[in-house]
């Protein structure tokens, strides 16, 4: 019992030291990214590839409102068949990198999530996506890894334990949908009612 108190426990105290400024600035770099029609790409390895998947899912499905842009989101971590081709082919540590390649643009935004910081296939990326003018967020745990410097945006978990981080990133980006839901709801009751 005390196994169970002590992660709920752990986990409300990282909770209440999350950055809600970086989160509040994730949300309106992902509206403007909608609004400009620019696409965006999401991120991650073995929990985080999960999450990341989560994250298109719902962007792509649960942000939908009637007469704004749907979002262009796509998942680097999705395709298993390319993901293969290219791991075998140019090395794990360019499965995203490739791909982000022939289909970035600039002004474009990536999501890179890992929990360490340091999984050289996220780094290869976000330092391509650099390179091309694209916008970066880093979803991130423990000190921050090598993501913390290359990103435009870090979305950082106080935490050193890997559960608490993925149970936060997870949460995070259920927040951020519901926000960015939230917002053109209300703009779109603001103009009814402005129009009535």
């Amino acid at each position: 019992m005390n196994e169970i108190r002590n992660y709920i426990t752990t986990l409300q105290l990282t909770l209440d030291q999350l950055d809600l400024r970086a989160i509040d600035q994730a949300i309106k770099m992902l509206h403007k990214a909608r609004l400009s029609r620019c696409q965006v790409f999401i991120m991650g390895n073995g929990g985080s590839a999960s999450t990341a998947s989560h994250f298109v899912c719902d962007l792509a499905k649960n942000t939908r409102v009637s007469g704004y842009p749907d979002y262009r989101v796509l998942g680097l971590a999705d395709n298993m068949a390319l993901l293969s081709a290219y791991a075998n082919d140019e090395g794990y540590e360019n499965v995203f990198s490739s791909q982000l390649s022939s289909l970035l643009q600039p002004g474009d935004l990536v999501i890179a999530i890992s929990t360490s910081g340091n999984s050289p296939n996220v780094l290869n990326a976000v330092r391509l996506a650099n390179q091309l003018g694209a916008q970066t967020i880093g979803l991130t745990g423990f000190d921050g890894g090598q993501l913390s410097s290359l990103v435009d945006l870090e979305l950082h978990v106080p935490s050193n334990c890997i559960e608490h981080v993925e149970d936060v990133h997870l949460m995070l980006e259920h927040l951020i949908c519901k926000n960015l839901l939230q917002m053109l709801t209300a703009d779109r009751f603001v103009a009814s009612s402005i129009s009535v």
